[in-house]
């Protein structure tokens, strides 16, 4: 029979141990070794324990990597082996929100886990908690794998092994990046990671602004070069800026090939032209019961936000004349409000790992690891973030589906790396 290893049992290596599982079945047995004491952790923490678990608009534009055109390529396997059909196949009814946004139809991320566990157990999937991988050696014409679990060593063979130990991000999940050192170690060539949609740091932050909440749109900058513009909500901090538009744009800020010079701008009313809205401001203020800055901000943006803004702008303490030019620098900074030398929080707030394995070491349909036959990586240690939204689920999901059902119905036996 033939043996399947699972390394991780998270999104990507819950899919690819089932998938394994169901199309081997009677002929494969597979195995999947989790750190934690329970698979899917960090499944229940997404979505905000809604489980966003994928999207009806997938696209490369959607994804960040180093390598667009090998993304492409593995991004059709991914969606040809349909993860929203496997789970529907599997039981799970599922809604959409208005945005494409697909979650379980409980919106509950435990009932998915569950659905997943529950499945294993069908499929006669083996599974081992609090096991740490150690080395991968080729063996006996399959892998062996070295294992530290709560008993002592202990040494696995297999005819195929999964890789699916995920990023750096979330360490309260039990993740460390252990899966790219992995990769590397196998002599992969590995793009250098970082944390990615995660809220960004700024030089100097406004800690008066910690916990206020605005509408605005965000724009990545490179010195004065527009990268990227997001419209959402965006939450000031004692550290600097977060919210979903920042953290889709802190994915552009890779190591080496990310901006020189990053910065963010925010405009504060993105629907108004900059003429228009100095003309609204300054008609605002014949008709104010007062000619103070907080008159003038009733109504309009939060008190502490706008004394900011007036502040920045370097306005007197008593509001201008409606004729006065200061309202178009006022009507200017509120919309180019700029916060330099932003970079990306830890990983403890990190929702997903940018860079990783790089997406050309892989066989496009399926993932295998070029070289090395019955070898796979899958998920969240490749080169490949998704934005928010549940695209980095579907691309876990996916590449999961590909490489276990590759694995049970190859047989070829592993052969010695090329020499690069």
């Amino acid at each position: 029979m033939r043996q399947i290893l699972v390394l991780g049992g998270g999104a990507a290596g819950l899919a690819a141990a089932l998938a394994a599982a169901q199309t081997g079945a009677g002929a494969v047995q597979v195995t999947v070794a989790e750190r934690n004491p329970r698979p899917g952790k960090k499944l229940l923490a997404t979505g905000n324990g809604r489980c966003n678990l994928d999207n009806l608009s997938i696209g490369p534009e959607r994804y960040f990597t180093a390598d667009p055109a090998a993304l492409q390529r593995l991004l059709q396997a991914v969606d040809a082996a349909d993860p929203l059909g496997w789970f529907h196949h599997l039981g799970l009814m599922t809604r959409a929100d208005e945005t494409g946004r697909v979650y379980p139809y409980s919106n509950q991320a435990a009932d998915l886990v569950n659905l997943l566990e529950r499945q294993l157990e069908r499929w006669q999937v083996q599974l081992l908690t609090g096991c740490t991988v150690r080395t991968l050696a080729q063996s006996r014409g399959g892998y062996a794998v070295q294992l530290d679990t709560e008993q002592g060593p202990r040494t696995l063979h297999a005819d195929a092994v999964i890789c699916a130990m995920g990023g750096a991000a979330g360490p309260q999940f039990g993740t460390d990046g252990f899966g790219v050192r992995f990769a590397q170690q196998c002599g992969g060539r590995v793009e250098p990671v970082y944390p990615c949609l995660t809220a960004l740091q700024t030089a100097h932050p406004r800690k008066e602004l910690a916990g206020i909440r605005a509408k605005a749109a965000a724009s990545l900058l490179d010195g004065s070069r527009l990268l990227a513009r997001e419209e959402g909500e965006v939450q000031f901090t004692d550290y600097g800026l977060s919210g979903i538009c920042i953290m889709q744009l802190s994915g552009l800020l890779a190591p080496q090939r990310g901006p020189k010079h990053p910065a963010v701008e925010l405009d504060l009313f993105p629907s108004i032209s900059g003429p228009e809205l100095a003309r609204q401001m300054a008609d605002r203020v014949p008709g104010l019961p007062g000619d103070t800055p907080a008159d003038f901000w009733l109504g309009l943006l939060h008190p502490k936000l706008g004394r900011c803004l007036w502040q920045q702008a370097r306005l007197p303490d008593k509001l201008p004349a409606p004729s006065d030019p200061a309202w178009q620098t006022l009507a200017h900074t509120a919309k180019h409000w700029r916060f330099e030398a932003v970079t990306p929080c830890g990983w403890k707030q990190a929702q997903t790992t940018g860079g990783g394995l790089a997406l050309a070491e892989l066989e496009p349909e399926s993932f295998a690891f070029r070289g090395c036959p019955g070898l796979y990586f899958v998920g969240e240690t490749l080169d490949c973030a998704g934005t928010c939204g549940g695209f980095n689920l579907h691309w876990a999901f996916g590449s999961g589906l590909v490489a276990g059902r590759h694995a049970a119905r190859g047989a070829a036996r592993p052969k010695p790396r090329r020499k690069r």
